[in-house]
């Protein structure tokens, strides 16, 4: 949304809010900054746009016909508007607390500081400073952002998908359910549309960038779902050993994850790092830059090329 757009509909709704009265049409034309004062329709298409998508977002915008006017009015009710106070108790607050550190250094870090940050304005504590927890959750999948944004919006996405075991990429347009972490991983539940069926993706499976299709709350989650169940029913991967090769002095985080380190030659090391999916090895093999080098096995050493030749691209 363009900075324009964001200060209109911000104008609006403060308009809307204000007003004891409702507002009609040409009110809030003369009003609100951003309404083209010269061309009525013009001025419709984008008032008609605006309510339709705070309507969307959730705010009440209600219209009222005065037998005595011509034009329908336009007012916000601020006991519409306004949340409810919030009350929780230790437990519950506690329990938000620990949701946001896990989320402290992941994608969602933003919006976990924020929803705390509004919390503790109206009152409830949400401090874990004597927490002997300390969790995190790793999001490095490039797709998980746009997946759970459209999980939220409940907005169909289409990506490219390549399976396991298999080289060919195909496109997907799915109805996503739920993201869900297991052992480590990030998958995407949800609702295939060109197969018909639930289906599980891994995300680092994910190719490509993530696009929406159509409008906000186009599809019902099924009331019945159970996204762990979904994700658990998926077989795992057996593990398998990569030969990496490392300079010397550098990657300390993989030679303390190896299990195995040893001299190599021309001022390299080799080490022997375990792994089960070769695109999420890939993913970390390439943020090393030119300081590790995968050997063997083939296809985790393929993955790795086609994640920098992308990056190159």
């Amino acid at each position: 949304m363009s900075r324009r757009k964001t200060e209109r509909l911000l104008n609006l709704v403060i308009c809307l809010l204000a007003t004891r009265r409702p507002l009609s049409a040409e009110q809030i034309r003369q009003a609100v900054p951003g309404y083209d004062p010269d061309n009525d329709e013009a001025f419709q298409r984008m008032f008609e746009r605006d309510k339709n998508e705070l309507r969307e977002i959730g705010i009440p915008i209600e219209v009222h016909r005065d037998p005595w006017e011509d034009d329908p009015g336009y007012r916000i009710v601020r006991e519409a508007y306004e949340l409810p106070e919030i009350t929780l108790e230790a437990d519950e607050a506690a329990v938000i607390g620990l949701a946001a550190q896990v989320w402290q250094r992941a994608s969602l870090a933003d919006a976990a500081s924020g929803a705390l940050l509004k919390l503790r304005a109206g009152g409830v504590r949400t401090d874990l400073a004597e927490s002997p927890l300390e969790l995190r959750v790793d999001t490095r999948d490039p797709a998980f952002p746009a997946l759970w944004e459209a999980v939220r919006d409940r907005r169909a996405v289409t990506f490219e998908y390549r399976s396991a075991g298999s080289e060919s990429v195909l496109r997907r347009v799915v109805e996503p359910w739920g993201v869900v972490s297991r052992r480590g991983r990030w998958y995407l539940a949800g609702h295939d549309r060109d197969r018909g069926a639930p289906r599980v993706f891994r995300l680092s499976r994910v190719t490509g960038p993530v696009s929406t299709v159509g409008r906000p709350g186009a599809f019902t989650v099924p009331a019945d779902l159970d996204l762990r169940a979904m994700v658990g029913y998926q077989e795992l991967q057996a593990e398998r050993v990569a030969l990496v090769r490392v300079r010397k002095g550098t990657c300390l985080g993989l030679r303390h994850a190896a299990q195995a380190v040893r001299p190599g030659s021309g001022g390299w090391d080799e080490v022997e790092v375990t792994f089960a999916d070769p695109e999420r090895l890939a993913g970390w093999m390439a943020s090393l830059g030119a300081d590790a080098v995968v050997v063997d096995p083939p296809d985790a050493r393929d993955a790795v090329i086609r994640r920098l030749k992308g990056a190159l691209q």
